[in-house]
C-alpha cells in the first residue's frame, strides 16, 4: 500500500487515498521516516552479490550453485534466502531442454462447434442431448476400442460399437445405431456433445449428425469435466471389463449390462470346461459368454471386423 500511495499521491493526495484504503495517514508518513531494518539492509547487500555471481557465471547458475559459490567466498547465507532473493530479482538458472506442455492452445483455432452444454448434463425429454465418447478396455483377447452414445435424459446407451482399430467408422457405426434406434421418435433439435477427438470432428461424422437433424457441441481442449457424464461411463466400463477380479457397485454394473455392452467384456470360461473353442482363437469374436446355457446367443456376443457392422 505504501508503494501504491507513492505512485498516486500526486494526483489524488495522501488523505483521500488513505480514506479508501485500510491505512491511516500517520502510518504512511511514519513508514517514510522509518529506518530500514537489518534484514532489509542485508537483503540489498545479498542482491548485489547474487547478481555478481550470476553474471560472472554466464547467467546459468541456479539457486543451488549461487548459494554454494557465496559460501565458498565466506558469504554466509541460507539457501532459502538465495532462492527468495533470486525470485524477487526475476532471475533463474538455465534449464536443459524446453518446457513440456501437454495442452497447447492455438493462436488461431480452427472453426469448430461451440460448447452448448457447459457441463449441464440434464435434459427435459429423450433425444434432446446425446453424449458420445470413445475408450478402450482390456479384455482376455487384447485391447478393444469401444465407442458409445448416451441419452442424457434416461442415461441409456442408445448406440455402441467395438473394434480392434481406432478408426472413424467406429464412432460412425455407434452413431448409426443410435439414429436407427431412435428414428421413430424424431431427432430434430438434438444436441450431440463430445470431446474434440478427430473422430467426432471429422467431416463424415459432422455431416451425419447434421443430416439426422442434430447439432454438434464439443467441450474445451484437455478438460474431461466438459464431458463428465460420458467419462463416468468410461470408468465403469473399464472397471467392469478388466480381466482381473474387481468389485463394482451394482448400479454401475447394471447400467453397463442393460445397455448390452457387458456381454463384450464377460470373463471367458475356465480351462477344462465343455466349450467348443478358446476365444483367442477366433478372429471374429472378442469374447464369449461364460455360461454354457448362452451358446445360442453367441452371435450377439461377437464383434464384427467389417466396417459399418453393428
Amino acid at each position: 500500500m505504501i508503494e501504491f500511495i507513492d505512485e498516486h499521491k500526486m494526483r489524488w493526495g495522501v488523505e483521500p487515498i488513505c480514506k479508501e484504503l485500510p491505512i491511516a495517514p500517520a502510518t504512511y508518513y511514519a513508514a517514510g521516516k522509518r529506518v530500514p531494518s537489518d534484514r532489509t539492509l542485508r537483503d540489498e547487500y545479498l542482491k548485489g552479490e547474487i547478481q555478481r555471481v550470476y553474471d560472472d557465471n554466464f547467467r546459468v547458475y541456479g539457486a543451488d550453485k549461487v548459494w554454494a559459490e557465496l559460501n565458498r567466498e565466506d558469504i554466509k547465507v541460507a539457501r532459502c534466502s538465495v532462492e527468495r532473493l533470486m525470485r524477487q530479482m526475476g532471475i533463474q538458472g538455465a534449464r536443459r531442454g524446453g518446457k513440456h506442455r501437454t495442452t497447447i492452445p492455438r493462436d488461431d483455432p480452427a472453426a469448430r462447434p461451440s460448447d452448448l452444454v457447459e457441463r449441464t448434463f440434464s435434459a427435459s425429454e429423450p433425444n434432446r442431448l446425446w453424449l458420445a465418447d470413445l475408450t478402450y478396455v482390456r479384455t482376455w483377447s487384447g485391447f478393444v476400442y469401444v465407442s458409445f452414445i448416451i441419452d442424457c435424459f434416461s442415461r441409456r446407451i442408445v448406440g455402441w460399437q467395438a473394434s480392434r482399430s481406432l478408426r472413424t467408422d467406429l464412432c460412425l457405426d455407434a452413431l448409426e445405431q443410435a439414429i436407427w434406434a431412435r428414428k421413430d421418435d424424431g431427432l430434430d433439435g438434438l444436441v450431440h456433445h463430445s470431446d474434440r477427438g478427430v473422430q467426432y470432428l471429422s467431416i463424415r461424422y459432422s455431416e451425419r449428425v447434421s443430416d439426422a437433424g442434430g447439432v454438434q457441441s464439443v467441450g474445451s481442449r484437455g478438460d474431461s469435466y466438459d464431458n463428465a457424464l460420458a467419462e463416468s461411463v468410461d470408468w465403469a466400463l473399464q472397471d467392469r471389463a478388466g480381466p482381473q477380479e474387481r468389485t463394482v457397485a451394482p448400479s454401475r454394473r447394471r447400467r453397463v449390462r442393460d445397455a448390452g455392452v457387458g456381454r463384450l467384456v464377460e470373463r471367458p470360461p475356465v480351462a477344462g470346461s465343455d466349450r467348443d473353442d478358446f476365444p483367442g482363437r477366433s478372429r471374429g469374436r472378442v469374447l464369449q459368454s461364460s455360461s454354457s446355457g448362452h451358446r445360442d446367443r453367441d452371435s450377439r456376443n461377437r464383434v464384427s471386423m467389417k466396417p459399418g457392422a453393428v
